[in-house]
This record gives C-alpha cells, structure tokens and sequence, in this order.
C-alpha cells in the first residue's frame, strides 16, 4: 500500500513537471491571431516562436543529461524552473515577434530540465520491463494539460490579453517547483565520476547512438512526436482560420484530441498484459499511417467537411497514446547509470523532428489544410520505414528475451523481442 502511494506520488510530481511542456505548447495556440495582430505580423511568423520552442528543448536538454548525472536530478531542476519562470514572465512585454521567438527559446531552455528529469527518474526507480507501464501511467496525468490548456487558452485570450497566457505559465511552472520540492525524493546521488568535459560528454551521446535499439525507438517516438507536432503548429490556421471555429471551441476540439491520447495509453497498460511493446508498436503505427492517408484524402476532397476533420484527427493522435509510452521505455531500457544523457539524447533528437515539423507546416503554407495533414502522414510512413529498418529478426519461437551488451558499462538489459 505505501509502494502505491508512493509510486502515486511520484507520477503525479513528474506529470507536473511534463505538463509544463504541453502547457507551454499549447495554452498559447488560441492566441496565435492575437499575438500577430498586437505585433504586427503573421501567424506564419507567430509559428517560428513554436519552433524556435523546440529548438530550446533539444539545446537545453542536451546540456542538463549529464549535469543531471553529474549533480542529481533535483539541484538542476531548481535552476532550470526559475529559468523558466522569468522567461515567461518576460514574454509579457516582449515588444516583437522577434523578441518572442527569442524569449520563447530561453523558455524552453529552462524547462527543458524538467522533461530529462521525469523520464529518468522513471528509469531509475522502475526496472526496464516495468517503464512501459510506468510511461503510460504518467501520460494520464500530463496529459491533462492539453486538454484544459487550449481551453485555458482561450478564455485568457477573450477576457484578458494574449500576455495572460504567459503570467499563467509562469505560476504553473512556480506549482511544480513547490510540488518538485515537497514531494519528490531524490533519485540519483551525485556522481563525481560522470565527466562534464565537452569532449567526454560527445563520446558518451556517441556510445548512446550506437545502440541500435536506442536509435531506431528513439527515432520511432520522435518521428510519430513530428507528427503531433504538424498538428499543433497548423491546427490553428486549419480550424480557426480555415473553418471559422471560435478560439473558445478550438479549445475543445483540441482537448478532445488530447484525451484520446489519454484514453489510448491507458489501454496501452492493458495490452501490456498479453503482448509486448514490439508487437503493439508495429501494429499501431501501421494504423495511424491510414489515418494520415485518410487525412490527405480529406485536405484534397475536403469529403465530410469539418465532422470528418475532426474524427480522422482524433483517431490519429489517439495512436500516439499506444507508441509513446512504448518507444520510450524501449529506448531508455539499455541504460541506467547514464539515464540522464540518454533521456537527454533522446529527448533532443525529438525536439529536433519536433522543430523541423513544426517549421516545414509553416513554410509550406498555402491556405489549405494539406501541409498540416501532408506532413501528419508522411510521419507515419517515415516512422514505419525506421521501425521496419532498425528492428532485429524475431528470436526462435518461444523465445521471449533477448540479452544485449549495452552502452551503459554497468548493465547489461534482458527485454522483449527486438
């Protein structure tokens, strides 16, 4: 019983902390036309400040891995939470699209430490086979954010000014801290021996990389992340502006989404029971590749008008709730003593996909809904070819556990098929 509570406790603290990545993303999509208007420019221009969001996650999360390994996971994170608290502050009064997309960047950079920290805390407490479940789990919690963020969002835009947003990101962000320093014990003792040399440092993430299992899962989650994130960076234009739906209603809509993820990971836990995470994964990223079809047949014809929009969305990012808590716990399950450079590494590489997707969608524009819903399918097909060129032969049958020599020098990780 106190094992439950306290692995209750846990997940909650680092969905707090995840959730202020969500909530950074997607509280301020329903102010895109405001923002533009009050700075004088376009949205096309407002997106860059999304990208240059992601930017900041891959730099910052590259940077605070190994610090983390180093020092702890709790002392980095204090320093990355103020960080992140007077960037957004300082969004407030930033005087030019410019200046936003800069400020957005030091954002990212100070919550970054956040999304390093709650997966390896996973990995440190959890044994590999247990992680899966683990990352379904947390999703439940940070995947509240979305769907009250857009809808946050929205009313803070109608009745108090797109700079609401940010003062609201500001005191979520003050929350985790306080919930981070309450509740959440400290995972990893400082590690003198973890070299924070340049050098040493890109030999670790070179070792990291050529773990082919880390490689292929890593890429798989952050080309399905890509996809998600088309979606995020041209779903305002696509309902708003393309659709005339209310800032208030896009909200919604969004929200919908984000609980189909929801759900979709929670019966993840239950698949568990009887298949592995290599069969769940393969299945469901043959699905969401129809879908996305299915989405570039609807941008093309426009059949079904904004219903069937609506429908082909929901079921696609419901897919995301079956391939991330997967990828993850496949990618970080050859690692322990290094956890933190790995979810650094691969939270990074991710960001990276995240950043170019969401930038692709915005200089591919052209008034309609094929850029967004083009770039959602060829995510799915891009991460089919990953997963069917990087996993290994099936074992004979009945073989249930591979045993591989990892990257990490102290652990080598018995796990499912691969």
């Amino acid at each position: 019983m106190n094992q439950s509570r306290s692995t209750t406790r846990i997940v909650l603290v680092l969905g707090v902390l995840t959730a202020v990545g969500p909530f950074s993303i997607d509280m301020y999509l329903p102010g895109f036309p405001a923002i533009a208007k009050d700075l004088q420019t376009s949205i096309a221009s407002i997106q860059l400040s999304l990208a240059s969001f992601f930017v900041g996650l891959s730099l910052g999360q590259l940077f605070s891995g190994p610090i983390t390994d180093r020092f702890g996971r709790k002392p980095p994170l204090y320093v990355g939470l103020a960080v992140y608290i007077l960037a957004s502050v300082a969004c407030i009064w930033a005087p030019s699209v410019e200046a936003l997309i800069g400020l957005r960047l030091l954002q990212a950079l100070g919550g970054s430490v956040g999304m390093v920290v709650s997966r390896a805390v996973v990995r440190d407490l959890y044994p590999p086979e247990e992680t899966a479940r683990i990352f379904s789990l947390l999703m439940l919690v940070m995947g509240i954010a979305p769907i009250i963020a857009p809808t946050i969002g929205g009313i803070l835009v109608t009745y108090a000014g797109w700079q609401s947003i940010f003062l609201a990101l500001a005191f979520i962000s003050f929350v985790a801290l306080v919930g981070m320093r309450l509740l959440l014990p400290e995972t990893k003792a400082p590690d003198p021996e973890v070299s924070l040399h340049p050098r040493q440092v890109l030999q670790g993430y070179g070792a990291i990389l050529q773990n082919r299992q880390f490689l292929t899962y890593m890429l798989v989650g952050g080309i399905a992340s890509g996809g998600m994130f088309a979606y995020i960076s041209g779903s305002p234009f696509v309902f708003i502006e393309l659709h005339a739906v209310p800032e208030a209603r896009y909200g919604w809509i969004f929200g919908a989404n984000a609980f189909g993820l929801i759900m979709s990971s929670q019966l993840n836990r239950a698949l568990l029971r009887k298949s592995s995470t290599v069969q769940i994964v393969r299945i469901v990223n043959l699905v969401q590749l129809a879908f996305g079809l299915l989405l570039v047949g609807y941008a093309i014809s426009g059949y079904g008008g904004l219903p069937a929009l609506v429908v082909l969305i929901f079921l696609y990012m419901a897919m995301l709730g079956f391939i991330y808590p997967n990828t993850t716990a496949l990618a970080l399950a050859p690692f322990s003593k290094n956890a933190g450079a790995a979810s650094a590494l691969m939270g990074a590489l991710q960001s990276v996909i995240a950043a170019l997707s969401a930038a692709i969608v915005s200089l591919i524009h052209n008034n309609t809904a094929l850029p967004m819903t083009g770039a959602m399918a060829a995510a799915s097909l891009l991460g089919l070819i990953v997963l069917r060129a990087g996993a290994r032969p099936h074992t004979e049958p009945g073989a249930e556990k591979v045993v591989e020599k990892t990257s990490d020098p102290v652990v080598s990780v018995s796990r499912n098929r691969f």
